[in-house]
């Protein structure tokens, strides 16, 4: 029996979602057009659909689990429940006027009427700042809508904002951040619940060993409580003696970002010699 999972069959979220299933070992076959694909080492299947179609699908257990953005989920308002937050494929859902738009705050939407793809989260924000505004609902192509004279702002997805620019719009407001989910059906049964749980495993350790970095260092013998004190690593720091007398190479695994803020205090304690090296997995 296989796990069934849903991903977006083109686009970032698509490529950002098989590099996530490579690091986690498992191999895709290279596939032209195929919407269904089985990995060759991994009791996966997978189903290469529109990223709108992907929350319904894995609602109805067309599909086990799927990965997909969190506008979407947030949209479609399906019956299933989110098991991992992925942390890549991010974009903004933003508000955005005519660039000679005078705007000074919300209370600019009165009134207006706002082209979106996103009705159901575009008329949550508008309720909860009691802004009584018009949805129009359009199926793609949202930016063109104030230029043809159709709505005078548009809410949609941002990621760079050059799209607004080039069709003479702004982004006044940012509504909500997004990103890629793991969804599943809640209703999965033991061996497919079984089968999710060893690949959130794999997820986990793709995800540690891209936020931690192995480092290694020369330091002074007595500067060793020191410098231990301030990377501790997972369980406590690897001292190796050095050849040369009254030096020690320490070894351990840190959060990337806390390293680099240590920097400068470690080099003053004399650390020398020092390798940031990346992890490919890191299992706790």
């Amino acid at each position: 029996m296989h796990l069934k999972i849903a991903i977006q069959k083109s686009g970032r979220l698509n490529e950002d979602s098989v590099a996530l299933l490579k690091k986690a070992g498992i191999s895709i076959p290279k596939s032209l057009g195929n919407l269904v694909t089985e990995a060759s080492n991994f009791p996966l299947t997978l189903l290469f659909l529109r990223d709108d179609d992907i929350p319904e699908y894995v609602a109805e257990g067309i599909a086990d689990i799927g990965i997909v953005g969190e506008n979407e989920v947030l949209e479609k308002r399906k019956a299933i429940k989110v098991v991992r937050r992925l942390g890549f494929s991010k974009c903004r859902m933003s508000l955005a006027v005519p660039k000679n738009e005078q705007y000074e705050g919300l209370a600019f939407f009165h009134g207006k009427k706002i082209a979106t793809s996103y009705p159901n989260v575009l008329d949550d924000f508008l309720k909860a700042k009691q802004i009584e505004a018009e949805i129009h609902e359009i199926g793609g192509s949202v930016e063109i809508a104030p230029t043809i004279g159709s709505a005078h702002a548009i809410f949609d997805i941002v990621s760079t904002g050059s799209t607004l620019i080039s069709n003479g719009l702004r982004e006044v407001e940012v509504v909500l951040k997004s990103e890629a989910l793991m969804v599943a059906n809640p209703y999965l049964g033991e061996r497919q619940q079984q089968l999710l749980e060893e690949l959130l495993f794999r997820v986990e350790a793709v995800h540690k060993a891209e936020t931690n970095k192995y480092i290694l260092l020369n330091a002074p013998n007595e500067k060793l409580p020191q410098i231990i004190e301030m990377l501790p690593g997972m369980k406590s720091p690897t001292v190796l003696p050095l050849a040369l007398e009254g030096w020690s190479s320490v070894h351990t695994v840190v959060p990337e970002n806390e390293f680099w803020q240590r920097i400068d205090q470690l080099k003053q304690l004399g650390a020398q010699g020092i390798l940031v090296v990346p992890i490919e997995k890191m299992i706790i």
